[in-house]
């Protein structure tokens, strides 16, 4: 049989430096369902910004000029419908909530108009609508796309940085009213099941045949200066203090960080020193071969409310190329015990890297390997798509009887 197309509702962009897990998902269940990927909404203020030479946004399919679907394909060799909806207008900077709605609610009914009609072009009939950590758009299109499935896919905490206090009557409203949540960490499940008891975890994964072939086999020769590696966003969640503590109190490490720059903050405290260097973004294929070159690999996020639900993407990463991991406790990982450590201050952390460097093996590193091809984005979409399938049959169970 058949199984039903599926339309994304994402709050993020198709392409860009670094790994989406919406992306990676997405790109898996085409092998099995068509799938339609709607981009990111841009604003007018996108159009205005791409003109005047100070971002990239797809500004002639935005504006219809040329179309607005396309296919393209994807790292996995499968392919995606992908839209462009047309602008909306900027509304988050609106502080009175009547005017906000108003605007907003122009916004949404374009948004679904845009939709609708690129789903009748493909023949996307009964399809299961996926919104993917969008409620602001994902509530306004329930049951307005003639859809059998509406799940919430929420795979990081809500904020108030880009919505405001907005956002969470909103993401309320929409985990209530939602057939299904897929969240990526327990902590996560753990928060939205009050709202809707149909709520499931599938955690993140790894593209393993991308980094399998950089995994080393032994315990690589680093002279006097082992290097400790960060790819990734440097934004709000980076523990600064405890990064600092460590560059100060192992000099004879190499300290590297690589990756988009977000707080400025970050790079002000920490490239005085000699043995750190920063390094601006690169592509997604760039980044195995990057962590290999490193002794251990860190994800030092600060321990606040925001970060508990994280479930990081680079864990995976580094693992899957043998390399140790040392973390902060942002979060509650349990399944990580013995593969990464995780420390609840900044002594314990510059600790941990001395002893990840110190104890490395040929066994932990085949460890390490074989923990993270458990993880890989096949498995994970497998498990996506098979729960996708029991959603769908349990709620046509339900309507029939």
């Amino acid at each position: 049989m058949k199984k039903a197309p599926i339309v994304c509702i994402s709050n993020t962009t198709w392409h860009g430096a670094y790994t989406k897990s919406t992306v990676q998902l997405m790109s898996l269940l085409a092998r099995e369902r068509e799938v339609l990927f709607v981009e990111y909404p841009f604003t007018v203020k996108d159009v205005l910004m791409t003109w005047l030479g100070r971002q990239q946004a797809p500004v002639k399919r935005m504006l219809g000029i040329k179309p607005r679907v396309q296919k393209i394909e994807t790292a996995y060799g499968t392919t995606v419908h992908h839209l462009v909806v047309p602008p909306v207008l900027p509304v988050d900077f609106i502080p009175v909530d009547a005017v906000f709605e108003i605007l907003f609610r122009r916004n949404a009914r374009q948004y679904r108009r845009t939709v609708r009609r690129a789903m009748r072009q493909l023949g996307f009939d009964d399809a299961i609508v996926v919104t993917a950590y969008n409620p602001f758009y994902g509530l306004p299109m329930i049951g307005k796309l003639d859809e059998q499935l509406n799940v919430y896919y929420c795979y990081d905490g809500i904020g108030t940085r880009r919505h405001g206090q907005r956002i969470f009557a909103r993401d309320r409203r929409f985990s209530e009213a939602v057939d299904a949540i897929i969240a990526s960490s327990d902590f996560i499940r753990q928060e939205k099941l009050p709202r809707n008891p149909a709520t499931y975890t599938v955690k993140n994964g790894v593209d393993y045949a991308t980094f399998q072939p950089f995994a080393r086999q032994e315990v690589r020769d680093y002279g006097n200066r082992p290097k400790v590696g960060y790819l990734g966003s440097m934004d709000h969640r980076f523990d600064i203090d405890t990064v600092e503590y460590a560059i100060k109190m192992l000099p004879d490490f190499e300290f590297e960080f690589v990756g988009s720059l977000r707080n400025e903050a970050v790079r002000d405290r920490l490239e005085p020193y000699p043995n750190a260097t920063f390094r601006p973004p690169v592509r997604p294929d760039e980044v195995p071969a990057l962590m290999a070159d490193c002794e251990v690999g860190i994800i030092p996020y600060l321990v606040n409310d925001i970060n508990r639900s994280i479930y990081p993407l680079k864990i995976n990463e580094y693992l899957a190329v043998g390399v140790p991991v040392v973390m902060t406790v942002f979060a509650d990982l349990p399944e990580f015990d013995g593969y990464a450590a995780q420390t609840d201050s900044p002594e314990a952390f510059s600790t941990a890297l001395r002893e990840a460097i110190a104890t490395d093996s040929p066994e932990q590193i085949q460890a390490r390997t074989a923990f993270a091809q458990k993880n890989s984005w096949q498995a994970k979409a497998m498990e996506f798509d098979q729960l996708l399938t029991e959603l769908c049959q349990e709620k046509a169970a339900t309507t029939t009887t």
